[in-house]
């Protein structure tokens, strides 16, 4: 068995392309073949394969829906911190949260859905926030909904383990020191933050969980930028279906609803950018 590396073929950077956008909707162009190389390269080796061709032969063998899998969920970039780009949090802090508070009274009830949430830290952070700042939720019915397509990073997402880099990138101390507990180098978020927050898998291309409700903000940051334009206006129509009519869809900063057939109007509150059901 092969123990090189051997340059990616074109018959190979197609086939593997092709299967990761087809589960995952993640456009590759030939530029980024080395990507490929870098990422699938220990999951082949990890199957006792020496090569991405061993690999692609493989994948092309009835029953190996593991194998692709594994393969989907090392092309799918998990890049995320807690509070990531503060400005969407302080605008539920400043405007949304007491907004739909208000506009809920009836209810007693919300929705907030972390779409491709990775290994959590987005929806710990809403969830942080929630209970610091409006603790007169805590008799709602609130429903703290996280997805990805990863069955991997889901796991991590569900314990809240976290290292140290993990809880020194935007966690701040005395949210650490109060909502989290220490075992040995690593940190894990208390069971009171960990059971508020449903954890779903989802592939935002295929059907979404059946169970969704309607929700009040949807988090849907950081994704669309590996689809192509087609796929991204499908995902933000179905995301639109499924906001209430005064609801908040929050994207990541590179992303817009630009030149997309969509029916989501744009709306700045304070420095976040969010989007919202035209009316």
């Amino acid at each position: 068995m092969s123990t090189t590396t051997p340059s990616l073929d074109p018959m190979s950077f197609n086939y593997l392309s092709t299967f990761v956008r087809e589960k995952s909707a993640i456009v590759l162009e030939p530029n980024k073949a080395y990507l490929l190389e870098s990422r699938l390269m220990p999951i082949a080796r990890q199957n006792g394969l020496g090569s991405l061709p061993e690999l692609v032969a493989q994948l092309q063998r009835p029953g190996n829906q593991s194998l692709g899998r594994q393969v989907v969920d090392a092309m799918t970039t998990n890049e995320t911190s807690f509070y990531r780009d503060i400005h969407p949090f302080d605008a539920m802090k400043q405007q949304i949260i007491p907004e739909l508070i208000k506009a809920r009274q009836k209810d007693r009830a919300l929705n907030i859905w972390s779409n491709a949430c990775s290994s959590g830290q987005e929806v710990y952070s809403i969830a942080m926030l929630l209970r610091e700042h409006f603790p007169e939720l805590a008799s709602w019915k609130l429903r703290l909904i996280a997805s990805d397509l990863s069955s991997s990073v889901l796991e991590k997402a569900r314990a809240g383990i976290f290292n140290q880099t993990e809880v020194n990138r935007g966690l701040p101390m005395q949210l650490m020191m109060k909502y989290f507990t220490r075992n040995g180098l690593q940190w894990q978020v208390n069971p009171e933050i960990r059971n508020s927050v449903e954890f779903l898998e989802c592939n935002l291309i295929q059907a979404w969980p059946p169970q969704l409700p309607k929700m009040d903000i949807i988090f849907l940051r950081n994704v669309l930028i590996y689809f192509d334009p087609a796929t991204k206006a499908t995902v933000l129509n179905k995301a639109s279906t499924l906001l209430r009519p005064d609801g908040y869809l929050f994207l990541g900063g590179a992303e817009s609803t630009m030149n997309l057939a969509v029916s989501l109007t744009r709306e700045t509150i304070g420095k976040a950018t969010c989007y919202r059901p035209q009316r």
